[in-house]
């Protein structure tokens, strides 16, 4: 794109020219907001493209910008300016000092020490805003401003002055807010700013009042004079804030490590904040609802307040109103959709290895064994993901799943997998719209959220595992439920990338297209296209419950004519057929009753196949793993023994037929279905079981 001609209409402007001719408007203002908004965003653009200019061999447009014009862009961070002013100015610095590199951060960290050191409100109010923006976009060089020498401890006489500026307060806290997102900083803070912090968020006006009294008996008080010497609700709101993170976060030293008078005399526990917080989302939802959600984002890390804010049905629901009215993709949505996420999240499954490297470390820092918090336990979570189902999240949930940013899609994703925990939920979170998000989430995920998307995938697994495929993918908005066998595939081998090799995914997975595999044949048929390699290699799984799993998905699998044939029949080349047939057999004769039920139901189907007779009959075992399946005490694999063995005897092949009966009646065919019905009492046992002793009686 041409360069816009100079205002005299000669040459085009050079990129310099441009740069300062956007900083000169700026620096002049006077500007309507939208007029500063679009230089902003010219600078922007500038400074993004010259990083690629640069990289070609063209000087950099950032030897124009000098001290003055960066003081100019980064005070339009200033809290005073409109919020929109701010989120593009915001923008602009970052492009700033990427383009910039050294000389950028060098700019920055002279306008924050001049104007800290210059010490009048309004120099504090832009370094403390200016600091809290630019944290998340450098926070390693904020870091440093942070902790240079002196900085934190000088904070706490400007927040202890008599006569009080909530704008500096404001942005002080709004710093200090910011700066606990990073280790080292939220160390300092703890260690200078926590008697202060709890001083504010204390403080009680009447005290202020009688401590005025005490200093002059005869003080005569304005109108507003008591307010300028105490700080504001948003104030004290936001100090709790900070508190709250220090307390929630800030991990906690071996008993021989605290030292020092402060952290000793803390007198605000996070329990403390924590109802503070609630009470304030309960009392004036409209004002209070930011802050309260901020702090409760963090405390509820702690498993005592999880408990007992999940027991409070009054701030769940006001609560699940807030998400509602919260705009998509703000900070106060992440928010209370983080403290559903603390309220319902499941701890993670520990091997037996892990518990005892816990354990070990434990002793080596002298702490003695670590015990898990019981309110942690698999039965609180629980009844926790209960409470908040029946305050009506799930509608919620949908809508900000759909319309919020990626990490808000992740929490809602993480919260309805907890949710579904529960089996009584499944149908109607599948009612409410889980089902469909739960799909369109996991196709549009990029492939590097890969743990949100094998979330999702599990969590839709258990809906669909305890509800009628009919049901939910009928209905006037149907969904193709071909659409699941994607997600659901992609689950059934462990995840590559886990430290820990956990089966319950791969387990959930293969049940849940067991169910879908029992409709029709379109769907079997689309389920061997994206998963039988994995069903396969599950099938001898060492883990029992996994086997039957994939082995009763097979049973389902070849009620498809098209899959019996394919699968067992007349692959290429045919010892896959036969290694399949030998697999079966060896399943039914497991020692687990389920797998054997699950692989005698598609041994009864398969064998009305002459390749899988014969396949049976190439066996060594094979006559005799058939009849075993008559000798069981469960009439249901009775059932499917006997009608393996009409299958087998009545093949349209009278050589084949003939060779059956031979080897059944070598194995002690008769006596055995003579016993079998001897013990069964279902008529339809009995039944089958007599037409095979016919069968092989009859010489005909």
């Amino acid at each position: 794109m041409a360069s816009p001609a100079d205002p005299a209409g000669r040459n085009p402007l050079t990129r310099e020219d441009q740069t300062l001719l956007v900083l000169a408007r700026l620096m002049e203002g006077g500007q309507e907001d939208s007029e500063t908004v679009t230089d902003l965003d010219r600078l922007t653009k500038l400074l993004s493209d010259d990083v690629e200019h640069v990289k070609a061999g063209e000087p950099s447009i950032t030897s124009v910008i000098d001290s003055d014009c960066v003081d100019t862009i980064v005070c339009y961070l200033d809290m005073r300016q409109p919020e929109i002013v701010r989120g593009h100015a915001a923008v602009s610095t970052s492009a700033y000092l990427k383009a910039a590199g050294d000389d950028g951060n060098m700019k920055l960290a002279d306008f924050f020490h001049d104007h800290i050191r210059r010490g009048t409100y309004d120099d504090y109010i832009v370094a403390f805003c200016v600091a809290a923006t630019i944290f998340p976009i450098v926070p390693e060089l904020t870091a440093d401003l942070f902790l240079s020498e002196g900085f934190l401890s000088s904070l706490g006489p400007l927040m202890r002055r008599k006569w009080k500026s909530r704008k500096v307060e404001t942005a002080c806290l709004e710093m200090l807010n910011a700066a606990c997102m990073h280790t080292h900083c939220r160390e300092a803070v703890q260690k200078y700013c926590t008697e202060w912090l709890e001083e504010v968020v204390d403080q009680d006006p009447e005290d202020v009042v009688k401590a005025m009294y005490a200093a002059d008996p005869d003080v005569h008080l304005q109108e507003g004079s008591i307010l300028m010497r105490r700080h504001s609700e948003q104030v004290q709101n936001l100090a709790a804030v900070v508190l709250a993170k220090l307390r929630a976060v800030q991990p906690v030293k071996p008993p021989s490590d605290l030292s020092g008078p402060r952290i000793e005399q803390a007198t605000t526990s996070i329990e403390d904040l924590s109802k503070m917080f609630t009470n304030m989302l309960l009392k004036d939802p409209e004002h209070s609802a930011k802050p309260s959600i901020e702090g409760l984002a963090y405390a509820t890390l702690q498993p005592q307040i999880k408990e007992d804010l999940s027991k409070n049905k009054e701030f769940l629901q006001s609560l699940v109103k807030a998400l509602q009215g919260a705009p998509p993709k703000s900070p106060m949505t992440y928010g209370a959709l983080s403290i559903f996420h603390n309220l319902t999240v499941f701890q993670p499954a520990r091997s037996d290895e892990e518990k005892r490297i816990d354990q070990l470390k434990a002793y080596a820092n002298a702490l003695g064994k670590i015990e898990p918090n019981p309110l942690n336990d698999h039965d609180h979570v629980l009844e926790r993901c209960k409470r908040v189902f029946e305050a009506g999240i799930t509608p919620v949930l949908i809508t900000h799943g759909v319309q919020g940013s990626l990490a808000s899609k992740a929490l809602v994703i993480c919260i309805i997998y907890s949710l579904s925990m529960v089996t009584a939920f499944r149908g109607q979170l599948a009612q409410q719209g889980a089902v469909r998000f739960l799909l369109a989430a996991w196709a549009a995920l990029p492939e590097t959220e890969s743990k949100s998307r094998r979330t999702a995938a599990q969590a839709l697994a258990r809906i669909l595992i305890s509800t009628n495929p009919v049901l939910v993918f009928g209905g006037t908005r149907p969904i193709s439920q071909s659409n699941a066998i994607r997600p659901l595939a992609s689950i059934v081998n462990p995840d590559p990338d886990a430290e820990t090799r956990d089966l319950l995914p791969s387990f959930e997975a293969l049940m849940a297209l067991t169910n879908l595999a029992s409709t029709d044949d379109e769907t079997r048929d689309n389920i061997v296209r994206a998963a039988w390699p994995d069903v396969e290699n599950m099938l001898l799984n060492s883990n029992p419950r996994v086997s039957t799993a994939a082995v009763e998905l097979v049973c389902n699998l070849v009620q498809s004519p098209t899959q019996a044939v394919d699968l067992f029949c007349e692959t290429k080349p045919p010892q896959h057929a036969q290694n399949r047939i030998r697999i079966l057999l060896a399943l039914a004769d497991a020692e687990d009753v389920a797998t054997r039920c699950g692989a005698g139901g598609a041994l009864a189907t398969l064998t009305g196949y002459e390749a899988v007779v014969r396949g049976i009959l190439a066996e060594k075992r094979g006559v005799e793993v058939i009849l075993g399946l008559c000798r069981e005490d469960r009439e249901d694999l009775r059932h499917r023994g006997a009608f393996c063995v009409c299958n087998m005897i009545s093949q349209n092949d009278a050589g084949l037929a003939k060779q059956v009966k031979e080897k059944m009646k070598a194995a002690q065919a008769v006596e055995i279905l003579t016993e079998s019905v001897k013990k069964s009492r279902s008529a339809e046992v009995v039944e089958i079981t007599i037409e095979a002793l016919k069968g092989l009686i009859d010489e005909t």
